[in-house]
């Protein structure tokens, strides 16, 4: 078994139902071609590097999965005849994988904190300014080199 991961990105005018209806699909083609979903995660609408299909945003989603080349194919091919659908693109994450492996890793992408969980954590502007100072002095040193 194969670990692979897609991200799909679905017109953001779609209705709530519509939708919904889509990523039931994308589940049940996975179930169906014997492969196990890790996760399944939605990323939201978000604005396009570049216009697609005359769309200046996207819905994104990354689907975390364990199957078969035959899966990522009916998933693909799915996902391509599908209007709903503006781009894909598949990665083959892991090449051997037992489905114990996959077992843990849908465990722990259930416990993980989603993004309305999680706190703010950027670091105070002072801090990244004395960061980079200190970078900036590493690069003073000499070395034994001599200049070309």
């Amino acid at each position: 078994m194969r670990k692979y991961e897609t991200v799909f990105i679905s017109d953001p005018d779609l209705q709530d139902q519509t939708r919904t209806d889509l990523f039931d699909k994308v589940r049940n083609i996975i179930a169906k071609e014997n492969g196990y979903l890790i996760d399944f995660d939605d990323w939201g609408s978000k604005k396009l590097s570049y216009e697609i299909k005359k769309k200046l945003r996207g819905h994104y989603v990354c689907v975390t999965y364990g199957g078969s080349g035959e899966l990522v194919k009916e998933l693909e091919r799915n996902l391509r005849l599908s209007d709903d659908v503006m781009k894909f693109m598949t990665i083959l994450l892991l090449d051997h994988v037992t489905l114990e492996q996959l077992e843990k890793e849908a465990e722990e992408a259930k416990n993980k904190p989603k993004k309305s969980d999680e706190t703010d954590e950027t670091p105070d502007k002072d801090s990244v300014v004395e960061e980079n100072a200190s970078e900036e002095d590493d690069d003073d040193t000499e070395t034994d080199e001599e200049p070309e």
